[in-house]
């Protein structure tokens, strides 16, 4: 008697690969929190192999500073040292706020290279990618603001707020483009690619920073020009900045910069943690 064997069904079929598992349910507040800051370190690790990511908080105040101080300090200031009072702290929130920029272009391209891919079968909280890479990105924004006050000093800038005004200035600029780059993380993780996400983000910023008075009088500007800077919230960086740097103290523009950026955080914060949850 002849016995026949018959392969199972499907044994030969292609078998679909298995999803990638998301093992990121249940972690805890204290283990999201280290993860976001392993995420953090991972960030400016990237920041020492890829040093070209920091031109343009390094490169850029020098250029800025040096351009705007020499060119137009006499028509604008009536000279470079009577210039420097209203240009320094100009060019420390601009150089801050413009690198908030590439919290949302890091972003869509790490999304689009699959990397997010890979933290989700790893046992850590999805959320720590995100909180990790705007956490790095305050290292970068601490920097751009020391190097421009240094280059400030050393072409003749001498801060009547001294160091508490300094400090004080910087550590709002740095808060307040915290708040900023919500808006861009959200721009990346819902862009299309890196480059629409920057240009994006290029396209709104410029405009609102030469507006705000960065590098001349808004007095000096249309009158129409000078009503869309109240609701310019780049034009209360400026007003606050100068304020502190140049011994005028604390006045109602570090108010409206602090409520402003608080309410940006409650408003796109959320916004992004959803998008994000979804697409990452």
């Amino acid at each position: 008697m002849t016995t026949t064997i018959t392969a199972p069904a499907g044994r030969h079929a292609a078998v679909a690969p298995a999803p990638i598992p998301d093992v990121s349910n249940h972690i805890s507040l204290k283990q999201t929190a280290a993860n976001s800051l392993t995420m953090a370190y991972r960030g400016i690790l990237k920041i020492k192999h890829n040093p070209e990511q920091l031109f343009d908080v390094t490169v850029q105040p020098i250029l800025f500073t040096a351009l705007f101080a020499y060119i137009f300090g006499g028509s604008i200031g009536g000279s470079v040292s009577a210039y420097l009072p209203i240009l320094i702290p100009g060019i420390l929130v601009q150089t801050v706020v413009l690198s908030s920029v590439t919290t949302g272009t890091q972003l869509r391209e790490d999304m689009d290279k699959g990397v997010f891919d890979r933290f989700k079968s790893l046992p850590i909280a999805r959320i720590s990618a995100l909180a990790g890479a705007l956490l790095a990105d305050m290292v970068r924004y601490g920097l751009a603001s020391v190097l421009t006050v240094i280059v400030g000093i050393c072409i003749g800038y001498r801060p009547d707020g001294g160091l508490a005004g300094v400090v004080g200035a910087m550590l709002v600029v740095v808060f307040c483009s915290f708040a900023v780059s919500w808006v861009w993380a959200l721009v990346g993780v819902t862009g299309k690619s890196a480059a629409a996400v920057q240009g994006i983000s290029m396209m709104i910023m410029f405009p609102l920073t030469f507006m705000s008075g960065a590098f001349s009088p808004v007095e000096k500007m249309p009158g129409w020009l000078q009503g869309i800077d109240k609701a310019n919230p780049v034009y209360y960086m400026v007003n606050t900045a100068r304020d502190l740097m140049n011994g005028t103290g604390v006045t109602a523009n570090l108010g409206w910069s602090l409520i402003g950026s608080v309410v940006v955080i409650a408003i796109f914060a959320p916004l992004t943690l959803r998008a994000y949850m979804r697409h990452a």
